[in-house]
């Protein structure tokens, strides 16, 4: 018998709502289980709203630690992962906000600078990409980030941004339209 996606994605809703359940009542290995799960993910999408490493990881330190202290206020209505991607993508704008007059010098991969025969294409794709990147605001690069680099549908955007569908479509449209 084989799974098919919508089973898949059951699969995972419910295993995500048992985790939560599991933590709730004591269980703290339930909520190291998420963190491993949404760890990279979070700090994708933080990096790619803020656009730096080290504010990056300030942003899942500060992220998992509103999780844990407010997981009890998650009353399963969304996806589990739609609700750490929602405080997620607001700490990182907040976080964008105080740091905004600090300087962005964001560094260059030694890979980047030294160019091979094989990839001069890619790095100077993610060089354009980086300095496309940087100059948008933090919201819009969120919704990019949710939706190209996290492959998160458009709704569940949405429900991450706090926003109708057709708002995030919006939203989406203008970002790309920055973006280019």
């Amino acid at each position: 018998m084989t799974v098919g996606a919508a089973d898949r994605a059951t699969i995972q809703f419910d295993e995500n709502l048992h985790l939560a359940r599991r933590f709730l009542e004591g269980d703290q290995a339930a909520f190291a289980t998420v963190y491993d799960r949404y760890y990279e993910r979070i700090y994708t999408l933080s990096k790619g709203i803020l656009l730096d490493a080290d504010d990056a990881q300030d942003a899942v330190q500060e992220t998992f630690t509103l999780i844990y202290k407010n997981l009890r206020r998650f009353h399963e209505r969304s996806r589990l992962s739609t609700w750490i991607f929602r405080i997620a993508v607001n700490t990182a704008i907040q976080q964008s906000r105080k740091l905004k007059n600090k300087k962005r010098n964001v560094p260059l991969d030694d890979a980047e600078h030294a160019q091979t025969p094989a990839q001069p294409a890619t790095t100077e794709v993610q060089v354009k990409v980086a300095e496309a990147m940087r100059s948008l605001s933090a919201p819009d690069r969120a919704v990019l980030t949710l939706f190209y680099w996290e492959d998160v549908s458009i709704i569940e955007v949405a429900r991450a941004i706090d926003c109708s569908p057709n708002a995030a479509k919006t939203r989406l449209f203008r970002a790309r339209e920055r973006f280019k």
